[in-house]
């Protein structure tokens, strides 16, 4: 059991790794329906403990994207700088239902 969760952990973590190295190329890359340069857009909404609601450009974002992928990034949204807690409530924010598996 404890070697299946390591593993897991390993695979978040090179996940986060790549995403990491995605984000930092001027190439955008399409992650569940978004551009990498457009996740940016939703950046201030995310971060911090009192963040600001998101802006029309960012939940013209979260509208596009497929949310149900995004949420299977949830736990390595703390390695790239992003409150999970916030990232998950930009659904609502922006008139959306937040998927079940979330």
């Amino acid at each position: 059991m404890m070697a299946q969760a390591s593993g897991k952990t390993l695979v978040q973590w090179l996940v986060a790794g790549l995403l990491i190295a995605l984000l930092g190329v001027a190439q955008a890359v399409e992650l569940c329906n978004i551009d990498s340069d457009k996740l940016n857009l939703c950046r201030a909404a995310v971060s911090g403990r009192n963040p600001p609601p998101p802006d029309e450009k960012c939940c013209g974002v979260i509208r596009q994207a497929n949310l149900p992928c995004l949420c299977s990034y949830k736990s390595i949204l703390p390695a790239l700088g992003i409150n999970s807690k916030n990232a998950l409530a930009l659904p609502g924010k922006c008139g959306l239902q937040k998927p079940s598996n979330c």
